[in-house]
């Protein structure tokens, strides 16, 4: 069983930042090639960020030197530290992970900015 849990979104102004974590909870091995996805309102699903085994990290050119993922070696738990928020970036952020030939997101946490 894998479980992601969400949280750090809110509401933030343009220019704010919010740092979001991720809990995983199952097994450790399922934990170790990870990515934030968002959904904004009426768009589909799109990559933000991710970190791999070897702790390589890649992002979408429009959160590209803004936000920072990074993950905790022991606990697994992925962050993403998101600097000077955007209207654009407005959405629902989850994290996600392959494991045992399917994909799991937890639930999600909202990332609201205003101009």
């Amino acid at each position: 069983q894998v479980q992601l849990r969400e949280s750090g979104g809110g509401s933030v102004q343009a220019g704010g930042s919010l740092r979001l974590s991720c809990v995983p909870n199952g097994l450790t091995e399922c934990f170790v090639n990870m990515t934030w996805v968002r959904q904004a309102p009426g768009k589909g699903r799109e990559f933000v960020s991710g970190i791999s085994s070897d702790g390589s990290t890649s992002y979408a050119d429009s959160v590209k030197g803004r936000y920072t993922i990074s993950q905790d070696g022991i606990s697994k738990t992925l962050y993403l530290q998101m600097n000077t928020l955007k209207p654009e970036d407005t959405g629902m952020y989850y994290c996600s992970t392959r494991c045992m030939g399917r994909r799991f997101s937890g639930q999600g946490t909202q990332v609201t900015v205003s101009s």
